[in-house]
C-alpha cells in the first residue's frame, strides 16, 4: 500500500491545455435525484471562489449514507467535454473511501466542469459537477 502513496511535491496536470480546448460538451447534463446515494462535498478548491489559481489542492469529501461504505474503485472523475476525459487513472493514488486528497492540481487559466461520481458498496450512485474558473 506504500507504494501508492506518493508525495507531490509538484505540480501534477490534472487537465492539460490541449484538452481544455476541445469543444464543450452540449446538452443536459442527467443528475439523478436520488437521496440515497453518498454525499459528495467539495472542500477545495472553495466552490464559492470567483477565481482559483493554479495549482490548487483538490480535496473531496464523501459522505456514506446508511452505514453504507463508499466504494473507491467505483469513485470516477470525468472532465465534461464534446468528448469526455476520464481523470481518474491521475487521482488514484489520491482516492479512498472517506474521499478526494490531491495537491497541487495544475489546471490551465479557463472554465472547466468536471463531473464526480460516488457509488457506495449496494451500487447507489451520486453525482456533482465541479464548476473550476481558474485565473492565470
Amino acid at each position: 500500500a506504500s507504494l501508492l502513496l506518493s508525495l507531490n511535491l509538484h505540480a501534477v496536470q490534472l487537465i492539460t491545455p490541449k484538452e481544455a480546448q476541445l469543444p464543450a460538451a452540449s446538452g443536459a447534463l442527467n443528475t439523478r435525484g436520488i437521496a440515497r446515494g453518498p454525499g459528495i462535498k467539495v472542500i477545495s478548491p472553495d466552490p464559492a471562489a470567483a477565481d482559483i489559481k493554479s495549482p490548487f489542492d483538490l480535496k473531496v469529501q464523501f459522505e456514506s449514507r446508511g452505514g453504507n461504505k463508499i466504494d473507491p474503485a467505483a469513485v470516477k472523475l470525468t472532465y465534461l467535454k464534446a468528448t469526455a476525459v476520464d481523470l481518474t487513472p491521475r487521482l488514484k493514488g489520491a482516492i479512498t473511501e472517506t474521499g478526494i486528497d490531491f495537491s497541487k492540481a495544475e489546471v490551465p487559466p479557463g472554465e472547466h466542469a468536471v463531473k464526480i461520481t460516488v457509488k457506495d458498496v449496494e451500487g447507489r450512485e451520486t453525482n456533482t459537477v465541479l464548476n473550476l474558473i481558474v485565473t492565470k
